[in-house]
């Protein structure tokens, strides 16, 4: 079975006030096909600094109901080791929704890789802070060029 690119993802909330209100997106994604949550778990870090975590298994059944319709595997593959690693980033007073997802998008080029015989040598995921961050670098340096009249304008037809 061919399958996409998995993503870890782990999401902070401030306040332990976790409600949901990213599910309607998340459903989105699923109900079209674009992902499959593969595994999904709750890590909580109180006032202290105490973390704690709750598998979407062990959850009461009114907070699973809302889960539900993501059609979620839950198969814990999420591992202690990356529960701990979660709770010493999160700040304190804060919950993370953790997920791993698969790319379902991406299942077909997958497939087209391994046909070729071909096979994926890197895969990295810039973040999306990173990405904001360099695209303003750029289009501040666009301005200063402008500003500057040293834009590069294209030569003019003869």
């Amino acid at each position: 079975m061919t399958y996409g690119p998995v993503d870890f993802v782990a999401l902070e909330f401030k306040g332990n006030q976790f409600k949901g209100e990213i599910l309607p997106e998340i459903m989105n994604l699923v109900n079209n096909g674009v992902v499959r949550i593969i595994d999904m778990i709750v890590v909580r870090k109180d006032a202290d600094g105490n973390v704690t975590h709750q598998e979407m298994q062990e959850t009461d059944k009114s907070v699973l109901a809302v889960f539900d319709p993501l059609k979620a595997e839950i198969n814990g593959m999420i591992q202690v080791e990356d529960i701990e690693m979660i709770g010493e980033k999160l700040e304190n007073n804060c919950t993370a929704a953790v997920m791993l997802f698969e790319n379902l998008w991406a299942v077909s080029f997958v497939k087209a890789v391994e046909n070729a015989n071909g096979r994926s040598v890197m895969h990295v995921r810039i973040p999306h802070e990173v990405v904001v961050e360099t695209m303003e670098k750029i289009a501040g340096e666009e301005a200063g060029q402008v500003a500057a009249g040293t834009e590069t304008k294209p030569e003019a037809a003869a």
